[in-house]
């Protein structure tokens, strides 16, 4: 185990933390209207009494922009992460199908799938995980059979009480940071890096998000609505629930 130098941390967020507001860009700029339109409730809007071309719009942009930020900036942290265990404990990029880190402590070899928040899943998607855990454990053992595997669902935060779930254990926010890197304060000291140049990054964004709803809202003007102004909701349903 080597000690963890912080300074290499803040580097490595300094250097990389733009290739996640260039993906929150990437996805707002390749969104389409028409298909997010065919994915979206049409009912709820009119049940929520949605009069306007523009609110239909911010709901489905900001719905967007809630639903991908999460999953890219927990992409972004499963790289930190593997960065962070690297430099400690010689972890690794696991090669086994939906595990993430690999690393040795103690004459153990653990295995991790990191998620964001402890909430991520549902009892299906928990049950796969599991799945996972023991092809993983197989496979490992297929070379040893000595060898004891530990698998580990990380989270980068929240809290978990009861992180023994029997076949594998639950760690998150502060435990899973102190557990990959050893440093129990390092869930802390990530955060002040973490806003590198955030200002300009979020204005850039705020540009494509402005440019996006201006678009979207002329574009659905144009398509969904008549004459007068009022939106064709027949249209709309018809667009995204009618027979092809």
């Amino acid at each position: 185990m080597e000690r963890l130098n912080l300074q290499d941390v803040i580097q490595y967020v300094e250097t990389h933390i733009g290739v996640f507001h260039e993906k929150r860009i990437k996805s707002l700029d390749c969104l389409k209207l028409l298909q997010v339109l065919k994915r979206k409730n049409p009912y709820l809007y009119k049940a929520k009494h949605t009069q306007t071309s523009e609110q239909i719009i911010r709901e489905i942009v900001d719905a967007h922009i809630s639903s991908n930020e999460e999953t890219v900036f927990g992409d972004w942290l499963e790289g930190l992460a593997v960065f962070i265990n690297q430099k400690v404990y010689n972890g690794w990029k696991s090669g086994i199908p939906n595990i993430d880190i690999e690393f040795d402590k103690d004459e153990t070899r653990y295995i991790l799938t990191v998620k964001s928040g402890p909430n991520w899943g549902n009892s299906s998607q928990i049950s796969k995980m599991r799945a996972d855990f023991r092809t993983a454990v197989k496979t490992l053992r297929t070379g040893n059979s000595h060898l004891t595997v530990v698998p580990v669902n990380g989270c980068c935060y929240g809290r978990e009480n009861n992180p023994d779930k029997g076949d594998y254990f639950k760690y998150c926010g502060q435990e899973f940071w102190s557990f990959i890197s050893g440093n129990d304060d390092l869930y802390i000291e990530i955060i002040e890096p973490l806003g590198h140049k955030a200002h300009e990054q979020n204005e850039e964004f705020r540009k494509s998000y402005r440019k996006m709803i201006n678009k979207f809202t002329k574009q659905f003007a144009n398509e969904f609505c008549r004459d007068d102004g009022e939106i064709d909701w027949e249209k709309l349903v018809r667009l995204n629930s009618g027979r092809k």
